[in-house]
């Protein structure tokens, strides 16, 4: 069985959507497992009216400490061996479910199978893909890389509607920070990837809503989701061997020059006052000949 556990805090916008789509799966051996902080909208109303229709979905309303909180008080409920987190304004692509089940028939326990995302955004726009295929703890802890598209991307998994893993892979790891609101997940991987088989596969899996209103957006756009990430990268870089670390600034340097040119072509304004002025007679002189 494969339990998919979604945390939920007044969700009335999407929970209906993430129910049907885990239904729209068309996979028997299922179940939803949706962990409510005790929302005041109406989210509990629509998770009553599907829980009645669906025995596959089950579900908790209390008050709890955060997202962490809620998921793991998902897993403590899961009866399956499978384990995928969807939040409630993210979904699957079709029949992926079914593959996931498939793929899982033959890999050693613990696994953690991670597949490509798309990245939306508020106006449905596809705004990349996210196909994060080198996974060892290394390649997660560069932070960006140049993907087959030839686009810069970031190394680890975006949303956690693409990947999936055995529910025993907590016993080696534990369950996730309580205390941890934002990067909950990159610190899972980053400890999964230490003790699991992974594996990724070239396949589209899940979709990443990413628009103002939500935490990940809010939080990027003020600039404190990145500091949080790099902190936290800075602590798992440390219990790395010495020629692994300077692997990781060796790569930060190569991807710092391309991001940096691109970022001052978009924002020139945002030049030092003699770097522009530089620039400028640079052009202005080019402009003469």
């Amino acid at each position: 069985m494969i339990s998919i556990i979604t945390p939920v805090y007044n969700g009335e916008k999407f929970i209906e959507s993430c129910l049907e789509n885990v239904i729209n799966q068309n996979f028997a051996d299922v179940e939803h497992i949706i962990a409510d902080g005790g929302s005041t909208d109406k989210t509990i109303d629509i998770i009553k009216h599907y829980a009645n229709e669906y025995p596959h979905i089950r579900w908790i309303s209390e008050k709890d400490q955060g997202q962490s909180d809620a998921m793991n008080k998902g897993i403590a409920m899961a009866q399956g061996v499978i384990i995928g987190i969807l939040n409630v304004d993210d979904f699957y692509e079709p029949n992926v479910l079914s593959r996931i089940s498939e793929l899982f028939t033959n890999l050693p326990e613990p696994s953690l199978i991670v597949g490509n995302c798309n990245i939306w955004d508020h106006r449905n726009n596809l705004i990349q893909i996210n196909k994060p295929k080198r996974l060892r703890s290394v390649d997660l802890l560069m932070e960006k890389q140049i993907n087959d598209d030839g686009m810069i991307d970031v190394t680890f998994p975006v949303n956690p509607s693409a990947y999936f893993y055995h529910k025993s892979l907590h016993q080696k790891i534990g369950i996730y920070k309580v205390a941890e609101h934002y990067v909950m997940d990159i610190d899972f991987l980053l400890k999964a990837v230490k003790v699991a088989h992974v594996k990724y596969f070239n396949e589209l899996w899940g979709n990443f809503r990413y628009y103002p209103g939500t935490k990940t957006f809010d939080d990027s756009r003020d600039g404190t989701n990145e500091t949080r990430i790099q902190q936290l990268f800075n602590e798992y870089a440390k219990t790395l061997p010495l020629i692994e670390q300077w692997e990781i600034r060796l790569n930060r340097i190569i991807i710092f020059i391309p991001l940096r040119i691109f970022y001052f072509y978009q924002y020139p304004q945002r030049l030092p006052q003699s770097i522009r002025n530089r620039f400028i007679k640079s052009i202005s002189y080019l402009n003469s000949k």
